[in-house]
């Protein structure tokens, strides 16, 4: 089953659990959307929802809003949510560039989540990937000091991409950089790409990086050793892309 074909709740009963892109100009105040103040975590192109729906009961004491291109998969989710009855969660259909540059307050979140974003192959469409110098500019500028940006991916051209623009960020420190063979943190929620992607064998990238109080260029060589690192295995490794590994079931 598609999820443009999956049941969906009526819109009146999603209401709760959405909240809608401001107009050209307009600057949203996250902590308007939430009845309780808390820290605030944003994921940006959350897909079928798995992140959020295992990662928002399990932290109660954190507010998240996820921001996803696709409103099918916007109402699939938000109909996952509403099923679960989540209080702490909301999620818009739209742009998370435009969401972050023009809308977004400085140091207005806790955490912004990147994962397994498309790679978007044809070297034409790569100006169509989320994650480029700009996203990093305008997440440096969302997120307050001692905040997070984390970022996964399963393609090793793509996280050397991240890891180069990351470079050139003094704004954020990296916490933790590297490749997993297998799931390192049984806690951590998974996004159905890294189920996808275990499933099949396949390697993880992941970083850590904390937003600095201030842009003083810290751990730049572990960083670089890093790239250095993802460059070379990149020549050797052939990520497998795309697959047919059959029909997914939709999760509830």
């Amino acid at each position: 089953m598609s999820v443009r074909n999956a049941k969906k709740l009526p819109m009146e009963e999603l209401a709760p659990y959405l909240f809608a892109m401001p107009d050209a100009g307009q600057v949203l105040d996250p902590r308007t959307l939430f009845s309780v103040e808390q820290p605030i975590e944003l994921e940006v192109g959350f897909g079928k929802g798995a992140f959020l729906v295992e990662a928002v009961p399990a932290h109660p004491e954190r507010n998240y809003l996820g921001i996803e291109i696709d409103r099918a998969l916007t109402l699939y989710v938000a109909t996952r949510i509403a099923k679960r009855k989540l209080p702490n969660v909301k999620v818009a259909s739209g742009d998370a560039g435009r969401l972050l540059s023009q809308h977004l307050p400085e140091q207005s979140l806790d955490a912004v989540h990147v994962y397994f974003p498309d790679p978007w192959w044809k070297k034409k469409h790569r100006k169509r990937r989320v994650f480029n110098e700009v996203f990093a500019l305008h997440a440096a500028r969302v997120i307050r000091p001692g905040g997070m940006l984390y970022l996964a991916t399963d393609v090793a051209e793509y996280f050397q991409v991240m890891l180069t623009v990351m470079a050139g960020r003094p704004e954020f420190v990296p916490v933790h950089v590297g490749r997993e063979e297998q799931a390192n943190d049984p806690t951590q929620a998974a996004t159905n790409f890294e189920k996808k992607a275990r499933r099949e064998g396949r390697p993880v990238w992941r970083g850590r990086f904390e937003r600095n109080a201030t842009s003083v260029i810290t751990n730049q060589h572990s960083l670089n050793e890093m790239l250095d690192r993802v460059t070379e295995e990149n020549r050797h490794d052939e990520t497998q892309w795309g697959q047919d590994v059959g029909k997914e079931i939709l999760p509830d």
